[in-house]
């Protein structure tokens, strides 16, 4: 992938990294001073999108490295894994959150918080929003699963701001009413918080990893580059077509079927236009692997798995 696509997530990543410091500073302090538990466990959700921004920020500069001896398929799954130490990361501020909050309520002693943390707070959702809508739609037009992982800690910070919000609203309501028992929302608030971020880290652990694995584009996804590969004259049918995700880009793996007939350098030379045309048509494709097959109508060689071993003609381009 280009160099402008990696400079601008990267700049993304950094934004992430100097936002989150004000914010998890701001909010930490207003939340010390006015004695707010929602809002300190607020403070630690944005601090740890600090640590999830640097996972990104490291990830994207892995990513970047051209393929070499030991990575011949390139180092795009720097960036999934980043994007898991992002989600982990999620979990275990989860689990903190609600560990703080629970000690709070059990302490007892609670008293209403200042009003001026609800400006905070308010002023923390607007900023976060923000930083969530810019880092998720530049994730998906560059196709960074690291961004988009990063965008949704963004957006989870949403959540624990507007549950802070009415915890801590409802607490000073209390206080101006002279009602005890609605202070407790405040750290109610911040167990609800605990409950948003580790159900966004649960599910975005669960989608790193599983696009860490060797996963393929499904049949629909990948309908294009069949489409494309069928144009490419010469070519008589495509056998089967794969493309492993790594990262931001895929390799692709295709079985073509030529006329039995022409020489070995003329399906050479049909299998060098595939993959000229996959990688000058489509932009997320970084290298091609094809496979040609001498076509035969009675015997299609659509074969999978371990059947594909047993194919008898095994002309090759990479």
């Amino acid at each position: 992938m280009s160099e402008q696509r990696f400079a601008k997530a990267e700049n993304a990543a950094w934004i992430g990294i100097v936002g989150n410091i004000i914010l998890a500073a701001v909010k930490g302090f207003v939340g010390w001073m006015s004695g707010s538990k929602a809002l300190i466990a607020d403070a630690a959700h944005s601090a740890s999108d600090v640590a999830g921004s640097f996972a990104v920020l490291l990830g994207l500069r892995a990513a970047k490295q051209p393929p070499d001896e030991d990575h011949p398929y390139g180092h795009g799954k720097a960036e999934s894994i980043a994007a898991i130490i992002v989600s982990v990361l999620l979990l275990l501020v989860g689990i903190e959150i609600a560990i703080s909050s629970l000690k709070s309520m059990y302490a007892g002693n609670l008293e209403a918080p200042k009003m001026y943390a609800l400006l905070v707070i308010a002023g923390s959702i607007v900023i976060k929003e923000a930083m969530f809508r810019y880092k998720y739609n530049l994730g998906k037009k560059l196709s960074s699963q690291a961004l988009i992982a990063n965008a949704w800690e963004h957006r989870s910070d949403v959540y624990s701001s507007i549950a802070a919000l009415i915890g801590v609203g409802g607490a000073v309501i209390g206080g101006f009413l002279g009602i005890p028992w609605l202070y407790y929302l405040d750290p109610v608030a911040g167990i609800v918080v605990a409950a948003m971020v580790l159900r966004m880290g649960y599910h975005l652990v669960k989608e790193s990893i599983h696009n860490t694995m060797d996963h393929v584009l499904h049949e629909e996804d990948a309908k294009e580059l069949v489409d494309e590969v069928q144009r490419v004259r010469g070519v008589m049918s495509v056998d089967e077509l794969r493309a492993r995700e790594h990262g931001h880009y895929v390799v692709v793996d295709v079985k073509i079927s030529v006329n039995p007939r022409i020489s070995v350098l003329e399906g050479h030379d049909i299998a060098k236009s595939v993959k000229h045309q996959l990688l000058d048509k489509f932009g997320h494709v970084s290298d091609v692997f094809i496979h040609v097959n001498p076509y035969d109508p009675d015997y299609p060689y659509k074969v999978t798995g371990a059947d594909a071993e047993d194919d008898n003609h095994p002309t090759m381009l990479h």
